[in-house]
């Protein structure tokens, strides 16, 4: 089962801007959100699925998709702070995170993280890869979120759709991790 950590007593820490923390751990997502559930094939056997855990838990598969990502932790721990980035050359739009929960399991390796103050939307979202008994490794993105700032509330439909396109990105770029095929 996942763990779910939040450390309110770090001192200058950044709140969480929702309060549903750790939904996505859970069957059933929050109401009052957009909610995006993607799920994709990428690859066979349990090389591939470390391949593919060690990929999303270091944020070698963000990278990889042209997401830039500062973090000062290694790989994926509940309470590390991660600032994800998407954008050309200086003009970057910066959403900052924290890791909610992580599952390092037998056949089950991800974590999601959930929006802090300064993020454009409100809400959460995890990257799981899991290994079926027939030996397929699929990955999931799964996420509730509503806008948080002016620009995102403007932009109306337009954020799921981007939200959907990022998450087939994230998948293609995994499939390509797992063939050896991408760098990040």
């Amino acid at each position: 089962m996942a763990r779910l950590i939040r450390d309110l007593a770090t001192p200058a820490a950044v709140p969480l801007n929702y309060r549903e923390v750790g939904a996505t751990a859970r069957d059933v997502l929050p109401g009052g959100y957009h909610h995006l559930h993607h799920t994709v094939r990428v690859g066979r056997g349990r090389d591939a699925f470390e391949s593919a855990g060690a990929a999303v838990t270091t944020w070698r598969m963000h990278r990889a998709s042209g997401a830039r990502v500062r973090s000062r932790a290694v790989r994926a721990e509940p309470g590390a702070f991660v600032e994800v980035s998407v954008g050309a050359g200086p003009v970057r739009l910066g959403a900052p995170c924290e890791v909610i929960w992580t599952a390092y399991e037998r056949d089950r390796i991800g974590f999601a993280y959930g929006t802090r103050a300064g993020h454009p939307e409100s809400g959460e979202e995890s990257f799981v890869v899991d290994l079926h008994p027939d030996g397929t490794v699929w990955f999931t993105v799964l996420a509730f979120s509503r806008p948080a700032a002016w620009y995102t509330r403007l932009a109306g439909p337009l954020v799921p759709a981007l939200q959907r396109a990022y998450a087939r990105r994230l998948g293609r770029t995994l499939e390509r991790v797992v063939a050896g095929r991408a760098t990040g």
